[in-house]
């Protein structure tokens, strides 16, 4: 497969450069370039740049606001942003519940709630995992009992990415018990994080940041007009949610746009040493991440395609997920390799004094190589863990 741009193709790609390079704030660029993590005002503001362009949703149906771009314009879209290096938009709204909501939802729900989406005006985050119950999703145990035309919510949900600042939060809760299979008898619910009973703990991470929490439900009463589509669907709906997300997981151009960043940063000789490109057993490894990083990007392109045609994404989904995130994981490992004693992690100056400038080397990066490494080690897990998309693909592909 081989994607050859026309004229027009090549006007839109050079209109997207021009617009990540001059239309993005420069303090934006400078936090990206410098591996500084972005407030959440900062990623609404660029979110909201992308929407004032009319670029925040290229897979939504026009209809609900979508762009109705072309596979092409899409991939291009997708490859300048990452060549940019541009933050990555935040995916609970406009990658998961917006699709959910305009798929499954009723009138009313999408009025209220896709043009806050699109818009992000609010900020979602995503209720699945439980303690005991990750992998293994449908065994979960939050419940929602129908009283009158609300629904009251008990449960705790947990690894949850960015609840401290959420608006939101769709759930899957089991309203049905006693049923033939542990998937049945589960609903997709939408809670306003506002709603009394409903308490955020943080979950601090080994670098000292807080990303995930658990977020508890105690007695929380919630609309019944809050459920979407049917009672009991909800493993259905969680499902297409999935298989949007692990598409969108596999990071293809950003894994290739890293890729270039350690070629360039091998290629410097370090405090007079002999350049790391030098090493050919290291550049082998780099062309073996290259070559399979070709092949998931015709992978990729071929489920886009599929997508565009206005098919579900299927198995496919596993497969750039797991594989993707492998590949990312690789990456991970080599930059590490190359930063050598400088990977060592940058340790917050409230608990100890960080590397100072002159034993940086290259852009003052490489000491972050350790703690993104270990970060990301949840690559292969979050989306589903890659043990169980490899099952998916034994079964739904292999026949297994």
């Amino acid at each position: 497969m081989h994607v050859s741009l026309t004229p027009e193709e090549s006007a839109f790609r050079d209109e997207v450069r021009a617009f990540f390079r001059d239309e993005v704030p420069r303090d934006i660029h400078d936090k990206q370039a410098r591996h500084i993590a972005l407030e959440p005002e900062d990623q609404v503001r660029f979110q909201k740049i992308l929407y004032e362009k009319g670029w925040a949703a290229p897979n939504w149906p026009v209809e609900h606001g979508g762009t109705g771009w072309t596979l092409v314009q899409k991939h291009i879209f997708e490859t300048e942003m990452a060549n940019s290096n541009m933050p990555r938009i935040v995916p609970f709204g406009l990658g998961m519940v917006g699709p959910v909501i305009y798929s499954f939802g009723n009138d009313e729900q999408k009025q209220r709630f896709l043009p806050d989406i699109l818009q992000s005006n609010v900020w979602w985050c995503q209720g699945y995992s439980e303690p005991g119950s990750g992998s293994d999703l449908a065994s979960l145990k939050t419940r929602a009992e129908l009283d009158g035309d609300e629904y009251v919510v008990n449960g705790t949900k947990i690894w949850t990415t960015l609840a401290q600042y959420a608006d939101w939060i769709f759930c899957l809760v089991r309203t049905s018990t006693g049923t033939a299979r542990k998937q049945e008898g589960i609903s997709f619910l939408l809670i306003d994080m506002q709603t009394p009973g409903v308490s955020v703990k943080p979950i601090i991470t080994i670098d000292g940041s807080h990303e995930v929490n658990e977020v508890h439900f105690e007695n929380v009463r919630v609309p019944a007009a809050n459920l979407v589509g049917e009672e009991g669907k909800g493993w259905t709906y969680g499902k297409v949610l999935l298989q949007h997300e692990r598409t969108g997981t596999a990071g293809v151009a950003r894994t290739q746009y890293r890729l270039r960043q350690l070629r360039d940063q091998a290629g410097q000789s370090v405090r007079g040493s002999e350049p790391l490109c030098k090493d050919r057993n290291f550049m082998r490894r780099i062309a073996a991440v290259e070559v399979e990083l070709k092949a998931l990007e015709y992978t990729e392109l071929r489920t886009l395609a599929a997508v565009s045609a206005g098919k579900a994404p299927g198995a496919e989904s596993s497969i750039l997920k797991f594989k993707g995130t492998e590949l990312q994981q690789a990456v991970d490992e080599l930059f590490v390799e190359a930063a050598g004693y400088y990977a060592l992690p940058y340790v917050p100056e409230q608990y100890a004094p960080g590397f100072p400038d002159d034993q940086r080397i290259g852009a003052g990066t490489e000491t972050d190589s350790a703690s993104h490494y270990f970060n990301f080690r949840k690559a292969s897990i979050y989306g589903g863990s890659n043990e169980i998309q490899k099952n998916i693909v034994a079964k739904h592909v292999l026949g297994l």
